[in-house]
């Protein structure tokens, strides 16, 4: 008998509830609850240290921290983006008054197709906005070659790539600026929370004024910013969390391992490759289901929940189709063959550290009994 509980696309990884204990007792005792108080520098400091970077902003979240980071590098124009991703990363752009260029992806990699990006550049461009989709570096040293002959800014956006390692070196290194999403549905979470990775000490000094509605000193404001700022309860959570981030990431790579050897043969579902020299994060299970396999993506996303396996089709529907985006001649699905087939083949499949053995087979069973199902 199958288990009935509902099991979803990802379930947030919690620090034991006791050890959050005295850290509730410091704040407490010292009521200081926000505005850069100790938790959040010491929070700030070893996240630095853990991701191999030297200059961390911490945030509220994400969404606030795209937004600060193209207030912080003055970008204008338009921005050369991807509409496979999700909506926050092109709403940081409307709510800066750019107008987002979609350019189609790499059908293998998901992300940004660097000869795409080259051809798409105007007079207007000032900047790119790639994704590391599923934690997937981008072709980071062809995007830097077209951005520095172009006189571009790099943004990545970086929610899905914490810990993310090429060639043993941190993947946020990349850029003008890596901005990282610690919401509760990803690899590392703060309930909510991002950051930004700034390259020197004078740009993070400036992102740190915008986040704290710009001012420099008690009187003196030199920027119009936004309250951005991490407070002292999500900065505990985050120094817990660190303890324990190894661990989960392990037992991610455990789980994709098991549904790669499970899916092996299956006709009509393709994993994605591993990255190579990559220390992935397996942020994400999504397979392809391609027309060889007996039921459509989005037939088989429907059998899952009724098998109360929830599934998710990420990226579905794209950015470029959105009723706020779909007007932009970039948005043309015509101009988006790669992006479009993707986000009609990929579901993600549940992964997440406390995932089972019972509960893979689970998700596993479903997917290989419909394909041995064959029609009379």
């Amino acid at each position: 008998m199958m288990n009935n509980k509902p099991l979803y696309v990802t379930q947030p990884s919690l620090p034991p509830l006791e050890d959050l204990q005295p850290y509730l007792e410091m704040i407490w005792n010292n009521k200081i609850l926000t505005n850069g108080g100790p938790l959040h520098q010491e929070f700030e400091t070893r996240l630095a240290e853990y991701l191999g970077v030297e200059h961390v902003s911490l945030f509220t979240n994400c969404t606030v921290a795209l937004i600060t980071a193209l207030q912080a590098l003055r970008v204008s124009g338009e921005v050369i983006t991807t509409p496979y991703s999700f909506v926050a990363t092109a709403h940081s752009l409307l709510w800066n008054g750019l107008q987002p260029v979609f350019v189609d992806i790499d059908p293998d990699t998901f992300n940004l197709d660097p000869e795409r990006i080259e051809a798409a550049i105007t007079p207007q461009t000032t900047a790119i906005m790639p994704v590391h989709c599923y934690g997937n570096p981008c072709d980071v040293d062809r995007i830097q070659k077209i951005a520095d002959v172009h006189g571009l800014k790099v943004i990545y956006d970086a929610a899905h790539a914490f810990g993310v390692k090429r060639n043993g070196e941190s993947i946020l290194r990349h850029g003008d600026l890596s901005v990282l999403s610690f919401h509760a549905t990803k690899v590392f979470n703060t309930f909510e929370g991002g950051a930004i990775v700034s390259p020197d000490a004078k740009t993070k000094r400036r992102i740190d004024f915008l986040k704290n509605f710009g001012f420099a000193d008690e009187v003196t404001v030199v920027a119009p910013g936004i309250n951005g700022k991490m407070d002292e309860l999500h900065a505990a959570i985050g120094l817990l969390q660190l303890n324990h981030v190894d661990e989960a990431i392990r037992k991610r790579r455990d789980i994709d391992m098991s549904y790669r050897v499970r899916f092996t043969g299956l006709p009509g579902i393709e994993c994605l490759d591993v990255p190579k020299n990559v220390e992935w994060n397996y942020s994400y299970f999504p397979i392809r289901v391609k027309p060889g396999y007996r039921l459509s993506r989005d037939e088989l996303y429907n059998e899952l929940k009724k098998q109360g396996v929830f599934s998710r089709r990420y990226f579905f529907p794209l950015i470029s189709d959105m009723s706020m985006y779909r007007g932009l001649p970039s948005a043309a699905m015509a101009n988006l063959p790669a992006a479009t087939m993707a986000a009609n083949e990929i579901l993600c499949l549940p992964i997440f550290p406390d995932m089972t053995e019972a509960d893979i087979e689970r998700v596993s069973h479903v997917l290989m009994n419909e394909a041995t199902t064959v029609l009379e």
